[in-house]
């Protein structure tokens, strides 16, 4: 059988930091996800080029209320050994600096579906943690060191391991630094693997942006000294600007049942060169061990590829799937597609059974809200697309609004609404955020009473460029709400665009809600 070519990024849209790990013959990849709940999205595969959401992790184990952005669960790392999943991440409370407030936790499950237990505390002085499980039985928690004495530059200042004992549930000993920064700085993402005799270390370097980069160092012995790699970095795509996989960072690998390596890694794909509203993706590329005992690309060179060999025997589709997903809310709970932030999905706002047949959003805080947005939300996978819903809602202050928007954080977003408007009654508008610049559309359109019917409200996505519709009849055909809107600000940060449906009532907390009848998004 020939062998197919793996086309990246294998996961589309936000999903970064990925740890890939085989259990038998399943491939498991875990992805970070910040604000966004439930946390760490788990894909599978059975071949490494077909992957499908599994499952999300953190389902009730966390309260990320009050998190600011780019904030919350960082850079899980997933393993599996004694017939356990063990799974590391990272909750981080505060970025603002000198400080890092970070809290490290593990969690344990015979099954990747669950149920997971209870976060066991490790440490908070650094982020990213990895667990190593050696062959003498022992285990080893990593992470990255921050430093806030660093008062100039980095201040990712290496690595430290420290030994955890399970059955004490708890780090025993004391912590070692086994890891200075290389010139690239900001080291973080550790994984060790055993190799030939060598401990592995594997790092992300150079930041999360366009200087992100792959480091390995090796050592005969787990607390080092680590020798770096004469030819590092191993990944990356800092000096290649001109490559449609940017970024290219924070790696770790699997085998393969017939010895074959993969590397997964975290990548962009900025459009216009520039904006990376896709956030960041997973890739895959295809690595070996050289007669000198270091990893190298396949492809040769250090390049992200857009392609790479799947394993052997495996025969790959060359066809590229259009993504598509629709919801008409039978219920009783959401998709798992969905997402909402940093609350979970509950009766108390989001609600089957309220109206049989429709999703009931009882109205929350502001969009800015960093505790109660009652919001849910699908990522944008696509550079081109659109999404539509319908939806029926009676407000009666400008204060209370629904509708459909784009949105990345609570200082970038476009929304699309229903409210009410002293003197008119009942209105669309349009609300813009830009880098925490706040604006509003000044024109209005007028809509019937609530009882013409349902409001059907539609965005069309093409790179930068989005448009969207409305029309109030199901018959009527789809009108332009308002100019075409640029939405290049809807990149950058930690996190990627989600497209979502939502209510507000500034007026009174839950004193209005809306209630939705379906949502369909398809890329292009």
């Amino acid at each position: 059988m020939t062998n197919g070519m793996i086309k990246n990024p294998v996961l589309k849209g936000f999903n970064p930091d990925p740890c890939i790990v085989r259990v038998e013959d399943t491939y498991y990849i875990v992805v970070s996800s910040f604000e966004w709940l439930p946390g760490l999205r788990v894909y599978e595969s059975k071949d490494l080029a077909n992957w499908a959401h599994r499952c999300d992790i953190l389902t009730n184990q966390v309260d990320l209320r009050g998190n600011p952005r780019n904030c919350s669960i960082w850079a899980p790392q997933l393993s599996y050994h004694d017939n356990l999943f063990y799974l590391v991440y990272t909750d981080v409370k505060s970025t603002k600096r000198p400080f890092k407030d970070v809290h490290n936790f593990l969690i344990v499950a015979e099954s990747i579906d669950g149920p997971w237990s209870e976060p066991v505390y490790l440490n908070s002085s650094g982020f990213d943690p990895s667990l190593f499980h050696d062959d003498d039985g022992r285990k080893w928690l990593l992470n990255a060191l921050w430093d806030y004495r660093i008062l100039e530059g980095n201040k990712s200042s290496g690595i430290v391991m420290q030994e955890y004992d399970a059955k004490q549930q708890r780090l025993i000993g004391e912590p070692v630094k086994i890891f200075d920064c290389t010139p690239l700085k900001k080291t973080e993402a550790p994984h060790i693997y055993k190799q030939n005799g060598y401990y592995y270390l594997i790092t992300a370097e150079g930041g999360t942006g366009t200087g992100h980069a792959v480091t390995v160092a090796r050592s005969k012995q787990l607390l080092g000294a680590y020798e770096v790699d004469p030819q590092n970095p191993m990944l990356t795509s800092r000096d290649h600007p001109e490559l449609p996989l940017q970024c290219a960072g924070h790696g770790s690998l699997v085998q393969t049942p017939g010895g074959e390596w993969y590397m997964a890694h975290l990548c962009t794909r900025p459009i216009e060169g520039k904006y990376a509203i896709l956030g960041r993706e997973t890739a895959l590329q295809q690595v070996y061990w050289n007669e000198e005992g270091w990893l190298r690309l396949t492809a040769g060179g250090n390049s992200p590829q857009l392609e790479t060999p799947a394993p052997a025997g495996t025969s790959v589709s060359t066809l590229q799937s259009q993504i598509q997903f629709e919801d008409h809310f039978a219920g009783p709970k959401l998709n798992k597609t969905w997402n909402t932030l940093r609350i979970l999905e509950d009766e108390s706002w989001c609600s089957f059974t309220a109206r049989p047949g429709y999703l009931r959003l009882m109205a929350g805080e502001s969009i800015q809200s960093l505790f109660q947005h009652h919001i849910i939300a699908i990522r944008q996978t696509d550079t081109c697309f659109r999404a539509e819903t319908s939806l029926e809602y009676d407000p009666t202050s400008y204060l209370q609004m629904a509708g459909l928007l784009l949105y990345l954080n609570d200082e970038n977003y476009l929304y699309a609404y229903a409210s009410h408007e002293e003197g008119q009654g009942k209105v669309l508008r349009m609300m813009r955020n830009e880098e925490d610049a706040f604006s509003l559309v000044p024109e209005t359109t007028a809509l019937p009473h609530a009882d013409a019917g349902p409001i059907h409200l539609a965005v069309e996505v093409n790179e930068t460029k989005a448009q969207f519709y409305y029309h109030l009849g199901d018959d009527a055909a789809w009108q332009p709400l308002y100019d075409e809107q640029n939405i290049s600000f809807l990149s950058g940060g930690f996190t990627g665009n989600f497209v979502g449906i939502a209510a507000h009532d500034m007026q009174q907390y839950k004193g209005s809600y809306a209630d939705f009848a379906r949502f369909c998004y398809q890329g292009k």
